[in-house]
């Protein structure tokens, strides 16, 4: 499994490459991708272009692409995503299905993505018996283990058991996991994770989540159900937070908590407003024009968003913050000032800050990282019964 792993990270390693990188010795590299090649898994490719007369080429490993296909969907309150890929990891189809901005039951919700991954397939030529497994990515408290969603601002109901609903409906594996944790994955195996073994990912858009990898490991906590970064505390009867607690940072930084305060700086009634995204979007070019409470709302997010990453590096740790989502097109969220006063409010003494880099992923971002969850479960069950 860590020599698959390491190749399909890689895109292409030779096996020196993977002796070096996973500390084994030539011969168990070699017994190891001689059993993968075997099984239908890696196969051998030229690593550079053969010199005139001189010998065999460099060789090198890839995985086969058809082995397997795998579905990641991606739930937000505006819209469901799906993207299909190959057993590479490579991207191949996309689908997106609106859905009204309100809770649903979990019939509702099940139907709902059930369409929209006959919609994918449909435009993709795949049929649903090619697919490994389906990676589910979903905003909330998730048992990853059982599939169960404890709770999910978009679900009406509590303690769903989603996997087994999914499944009987779809008559495929599913995985279930929170979505932040979908897009940490992602992160771990096609982006940040190559070159960093200790990272986290702090995401804002609907709500404010976390990821966090250590090691080169995803960490979930001991139920699975840890890193809630949007549910900690930052005002004791403080903002009303969806989930319906007070004081919570996401109450003061995810889209609603911000549509809340731009209704009333840009005199929308309430009976008349737009959808979230439109009307931060409308409140950001206002900032920008010069608007001063336009710019302060943003502000005011910036130094609870500098809170709650100082709180990430006083408890973690980490090498490299990433912030990532979709409101992270607004640049007062990470501006020098945010990153200033997230340095102030930690123990510094003896500390290099970590790096924090901005990654604005879209949708499409998100369910890749639900097909990644969805492609660690087939890579295991084909291995094992190999």
């Amino acid at each position: 499994m860590q020599v698959f792993d390491h190749v399909r990270a890689s895109g292409r390693a030779a096996r020196a490459e993977i002796t070096r990188a996973l500390g084994i010795s030539p011969g168990s590299a070699t017994a190891a991708t001689a059993d993968l090649i075997a099984g239908g898994f890696l196969r051998e490719v030229e690593d550079q272009p053969r010199e005139s007369g001189r010998g065999r080429p460099p060789v090198a490993l890839e995985v086969v692409p058809t082995r397997a296909h795998v579905i990641g969907v991606k739930l937000t309150d505006e819209r469901l995503s799906a993207v299909l890929t190959d057993f590479a990891g490579t991207h191949l189809c996309e689908a997106h299905r609106p859905t009204p901005g309100h809770r649903k039951g979990t019939d509702e919700m099940v139907a709902d993505i059930a369409a929209l991954i006959e919609r994918l397939l449909a435009d993709s030529g795949v049929s649903l018996d090619a697919v490994g497994a389906v990676g589910l990515g979903v905003p909330g408290m998730v048992d990853h283990e059982t599939g169960t969603v404890a709770w999910s601002p978009l679900l009406s109901e509590r303690h769903v058991a989603l996997r087994a609903v999914l499944e009987s409906e779809l008559g495929r594996p599913v995985e279930v996991d929170n979505d932040t944790n979908m897009l940490t994955l992602a992160e771990l195996w096609f982006g940040a994770g190559r070159e960093n073994a200790d990272f986290a990912v702090v995401t804002i858009e609907q709500g404010v989540g976390m990821g966090l990898v250590l090691s080169s490991r995803l960490f979930r906590g001991s139920q699975g159900m840890g890193l809630e970064l949007g549910h900690t505390k930052v005002q004791l009867d403080g903002a009303l937070c969806r989930c319906g607690q007070r004081g919570c940072l996401e109450a003061y930084l995810a889209d609603y908590a911000l549509a809340r305060e731009a209704a009333t700086a840009l005199d929308r009634p309430s009976r008349n407003l737009q959808s979230a995204e439109a009307l931060l979007e409308t409140l950001y070019l206002r900032a920008k024009a010069g608007d001063t409470g336009a710019a302060t709302i943003f502000r005011r997010a910036g130094r609870y968003l500098a809170l709650g990453l100082a709180n990430v590096v006083q408890l973690f740790d980490p090498t490299l913050i990433i912030l990532s989502g979709q409101r992270m097109r607004y640049d007062y969220l990470y501006a020098d000032e945010v990153l200033a006063e997230m340095q102030r409010l930690i123990l510094s003494d003896g500390r290099a800050p970590p790096r924090v880099e901005i990654h604005a992923w879209g949708d499409d971002a998100w369910a890749r990282g639900a097909a990644a969850l969805a492609l660690a479960a087939t890579t295991e069950r084909l291995l094992t019964a190999a």
